[in-house]
């Protein structure tokens, strides 16, 4: 017969088991994922981050966590931020917020994998030594700038065929993308027969005054450089062109949806998917070193019919045909 202390100390036994089990278990592991700038205009491009990641077989909050490090538009954080995931040992980082962010987690890192997402050439850049064997830490997805920026100069001499006089926008707090955008767009514009007109804007002021300046010299349209900042001052920017009645292209659809004429460049919902299933990949065992930088192909025309017609620009059938979506 067994005494009744022999039960309790079975029961007792039996109550530690799962406990046991479950300290055994290996930890979750933790994704640190770096951006320039805030969360509240990024929900879209996260659902395809996180469905890159379940395409790789993870689920946040479930066999996976993410801890966030958002800029806020201050570049000048990054490092600090990088540095502070690195300290609290993620197992990847993942940073699709262009140049900054990725160069800010290779200085941070020689040892952490890096998924990065960048418009320039990451080689050129110094984040990798090659697109098909990256080498070092680093890799993740480049879409092609230059041929973005020539081909929105296209469109956009298509949309307002008369142009000639084109007044560019660009951030010089971003200076590394300033300088790669400002030399691939003067290229295609002689090529074109195009006069640009540089104009400086890093804050919500400096694009009021750079827009008063602009006017005086009233250009035939406007094209806004690809930029974090720039992006998420969409709302004034697209009330400015406008005010000022000057046709205006950008490189995101955000702008559209915002009342914008025209835009076209990455579809950054697969972009972001993209980064997520080489993070997943790298979490599952793969090393950046054999992984090739993936070239983004997945691009979207996106025209504001309505804008048009309000800035009496008729939009050619051709555009209309070619576009992925034209709001009405």
């Amino acid at each position: 017969m067994m005494h009744r202390r022999e039960v309790i100390t079975l029961l007792g036994g039996a109550a530690a088991w799962p406990l046991a089990a479950r300290a055994q278990q290996p930890a979750m592991p933790v994704i640190g994922f770096l951006h320039p700038a805030s969360p509240d205009r990024f929900a879209d491009r996260l659902r395809g981050f996180r469905q890159g990641l379940k395409e790789a077989g993870y689920v946040e909050g479930e066999n996976v966590a993410i801890e966030y490090r958002w800029a806020d538009n201050q570049l000048d954080r990054l490092p600090a931020l990088a540095t502070d995931l690195v300290r609290r040992q993620v197992s990847v980082i993942s940073a699709p917020g262009g140049p900054v962010p990725a160069l800010a987690a290779k200085a941070a890192t020689a040892i952490i994998p890096v998924v990065f997402l960048v418009a320039e050439d990451p080689v050129r850049l110094g984040l990798v030594a090659s697109l098909a064997r990256p080498g070092g830490n680093l890799t993740g997805v480049n879409f092609f700038n230059a041929e973005l920026g020539a081909k929105r100069l296209e469109l956009l001499r298509t949309l307002v065929p008369g142009a000639v006089h084109v007044a560019i926008l660009v951030n010089p707090a971003n200076a590394r993308t300033t300088e790669t955008t400002l030399t691939d767009l003067e290229a295609a514009a002689r090529a074109m027969g195009l006069q640009l007109q540089v104009f400086n804007a890093s804050s919500s002021g400096d694009i009021d005054k750079a827009f008063e300046a602009l006017v005086l010299d009233r250009p035939d349209a406007v094209f806004v450089s690809l930029d974090t900042f720039f992006a998420d001052r969409r709302v004034q920017l697209v009330h400015l062109a406008s005010r000022y009645a000057i046709p205006t292209t950008y490189a995101l659809r955000d702008f559209i949806e915002a009342g914008g004429l025209m835009s076209y460049g990455t579809n950054f919902f697969d972009a972001y998917r993209q980064v997520g299933v080489y993070t997943g990949r790298i979490l599952k065992g793969a090393k950046p070193v054999d992984l090739p930088v993936v070239q983004s192909s997945k691009f979207e025309l996106v025209i504001n019919h309505q804008t048009a017609r309000i800035l009496r620009l008729t939009v050619p059938q051709t555009l209309l045909v070619a576009a992925d979506e034209v709001i009405e």
